[in-house]
């Protein structure tokens, strides 16, 4: 845990996630990300200078097996209050609209389910656990498939809903919270989306795997040439 807290309040403080007074919903799938997340603001909130309140928020997406009492039990024992939002996502996109790359329309669901659900709970920034894998695949795939130098930023205000987005995992590893979970015997989520596995953002995972095999350091010239960059939100 103090590797995952240094690497994340680095985030934190470099990109001033988090303010004094601020109420913040972290969006727990029950993933490996989402609770590394959550477990590790809970431990920072106990020492963090700028006292801030934290809360929990799950959408279920409605699909077989998605287990809402493993939620509840981290939540209990963690001492943060959970809300959980039953929702139509997996019948919307899966079985009504049948989509091919369903990526982009859940996420887009599932973002206004979180940003409605955050207001009504007054909070003012919403906490998501995309990792330092997910910056790099992102680039990669505005690059590949867009032709488009981006990636998402680490914090970004909406202004139709007053919200703050922040992402204090982006440097830290998804080799880094799998190790976490796993060493602490952690029981997340498992796989619920039939996507799983079949995405254009898994073959950019598989390409960054092997890239990453050829060229030692690979990963820190493209985290560079992002912080070089004039992407929106890295420019620092």
């Amino acid at each position: 845990m103090q590797k995952i807290l240094g690497s994340m309040r680095k985030a934190i403080e470099e990109f001033h996630m988090i303010d004094e007074g601020d109420k913040i919903a972290v969006a727990l799938s029950g993933g490996k990300d989402s609770v590394t997340l959550l477990m590790a603001l809970k431990n920072l909130q106990r020492f963090y200078p700028k006292k801030f309140d934290l809360m929990a928020i799950t959408v279920n997406p409605g699909f077989e097996f998605f287990d809402v009492s493993l939620l509840q039990n981290l939540c209990k024992d963690l001492d943060v209050e959970l809300d959980v939002v039953d929702s139509y996502i997996k019948e919307i996109v899966f079985d009504i609209r049948k989509e091919k790359n369903p990526c982009s329309l859940c996420a887009n669901l599932r973002r206004g389910i979180l940003n409605t659900t955050a207001i009504k709970h007054g909070c003012n920034k919403i906490a998501l656990g995309h990792n330092e894998d997910d910056v790099l695949e992102t680039f990669l795939m505005n690059i590949l498939y867009t032709g488009n130098i981006s990636t998402f930023a680490p914090t970004s205000y909406m202004d139709r809903s007053k919200m703050t987005l922040i992402r204090p995992l982006i440097y830290i590893s998804e080799k880094q919270t799998r190790s976490f979970i796993k060493n602490n015997n952690i029981t997340i989520m498992p796989k619920a989306c039939p996507m799983d596995g079949n995405s254009k953002r898994e073959d950019i995972k598989k390409l960054l795997y092997d890239l990453s095999k050829q060229i030692p350091h690979v990963r820190a010239n493209m985290y560079g040439a992002i912080k070089r960059s004039k992407i929106k939100g890295w420019n620092i």
